[in-house]
C-alpha cells in the first residue's frame, strides 16, 4: 500500500514541478526457389509500377514483418528487458514480474504463445531487436527521438519522468537544476537519465542499469543518479529498499512504449491489447498491483 501512495505522490509532485544479398544474374535469381520466409514478405510487399512512375525518383515500399508468424511458429515471445522495479523484476521465486512483465505475459497469452525475458544491455537493444535474437523491447522505454527511428513502437501507455535522486541528508542541499553542477552522477548506459545528464551539461558516470545507479549513490561512490520516477517511487525512500535516498529534481516529463522491429506487424496487435485492457479494466487492476496506476495512459 505504501508504494502505491508514494507513487500517487510522487507523479503529482512532479506534475507541479515539471513545465541481403543479390543473385550474379537473372537467370540464376530466376531458377532458385523462394523460401517460405521470403514468399511471406514478398506477398506484403506492394508491386511498384516504375513505368508509371513520372517523378523520376524511385518508390521506396516498406515491408510488412511477418513477426507474428515467427513468433507463433516459435511458440515464444521473447521480450528484452532490464531489472527494472517495477516494471521487470524478479520476485522471491525468481520468476519475472512487475507491470510490464505481467502485461507482456498477458499479450503473450493472446497470440496463443508463451513468454520468455531476456536481460539485455539497454544500450544494445536497437541491436538486439534487430538481430533476431529478441522480439520487442518492453521495459519502461521512453519514447525518445532515437527510439522513434529506430524501431516501431507501441502506442505510449504509461507517463513517466527522470528525477534526480541523492542522500536523503543531503536533500536541501539540491532542489533546483542549477544546484546539480557540481555533482557526480550515475546513470544507466543508453537510458533517458543519460541523456538528461547530457542536456544540462552534469558530469555523469554510466553504469549497467537503474539499479546500479541508485547502488553508486548508497555506497558514495556517486553523489547522484538520474533514474525513472516509477522505479523511484518503489525503491527510493521510507519503507523501500533504499530508505536513506530521496528524489528531489524532476528534469522532465516522458511516455513509454514498446520497441519492435521496423515493419513488425506485432506493433498493431500490442496497440489493440492495449486498448482492450484498458476498456476492461485488467490494465488498471495490474498498475494498481504493482502502484503505477496514477501513470496510466488512456488507450
Amino acid at each position: 500500500m505504501f508504494k502505491k501512495v508514494l507513487t500517487l505522490g510522487l507523479i503529482a509532485t512532479l506534475g507541479l514541478s515539471l513545465a541481403g544479398c543479390s543473385s550474379s544474374s537473372a537467370e540464376n535469381a530466376a531458377t532458385e526457389a523462394p523460401t517460405a520466409e521470403t514468399a511471406a514478405v514478398e506477398e506484403t510487399v506492394p508491386a511498384v509500377d516504375t513505368e508509371e512512375n513520372t517523378s523520376g525518383e524511385a518508390e521506396v515500399a516498406t515491408a510488412t514483418v511477418a513477426d507474428k508468424k515467427k513468433v507463433q511458429d516459435a511458440g515464444t515471445l521473447v521480450v528484452g528487458i532490464t531489472d527494472f522495479e517495477p516494471m521487470d523484476y524478479k520476485d522471491e521465486s525468481g520468476n519475472w514480474v512487475g507491470f510490464d512483465a505481467d502485461m507482456a505475459t498477458e499479450f503473450a497469452k493472446t497470440l496463443g504463445v508463451e513468454v520468455k525475458f531476456v536481460e539485455i544491455e539497454w544500450d544494445n537493444k536497437a541491436l538486439e531487436l534487430d538481430s533476431g535474437n529478441i522480439d520487442c523491447v518492453w521495459n519502461g522505454m521512453t519514447l525518445t527521438d532515437e527510439v522513434l527511428s529506430s524501431m516501431d513502437c507501441s502506442n505510449p501507455y504509461c507517463n513517466n519522468a527522470q528525477i534526480v535522486i541523492v542522500p536523503a541528508d543531503k536533500a536541501d542541499q539540491y532542489n533546483t537544476v542549477e544546484s546539480l553542477a557540481d555533482l557526480n552522477f550515475a546513470v544507466e548506459v543508453g537510458s533517458a537519465g543519460e541523456s538528461q545528464a547530457q542536456e544540462h551539461g552534469l558530469k555523469f558516470t554510466s553504469v549497467s542499469n537503474q539499479a546500479s545507479a541508485l547502488m553508486e549513490v548508497a555506497a558514495g561512490t556517486s553523489d547522484a543518479a538520474i533514474i525513472d520516477s516509477l522505479m523511484a517511487a518503489a525503491m527510493v525512500g521510507e519503507g523501500t529498499s533504499y530508505d536513506n535516498l530521496t528524489y528531489t529534481v524532476g528534469l522532465n516529463d516522458e511516455e513509454y512504449g514498446v520497441g519492435f522491429r521496423k515493419g513488425s506487424d506485432l506493433k498493431d496487435e500490442l496497440n489493440a491489447f492495449f486498448k482492450s485492457a484498458y476498456a476492461d479494466g485488467s490494465m488498471k487492476a495490474v498498475a494498481e498491483k504493482y502502484g503505477v496506476q496514477a501513470s496510466i495512459i488512456e488507450q
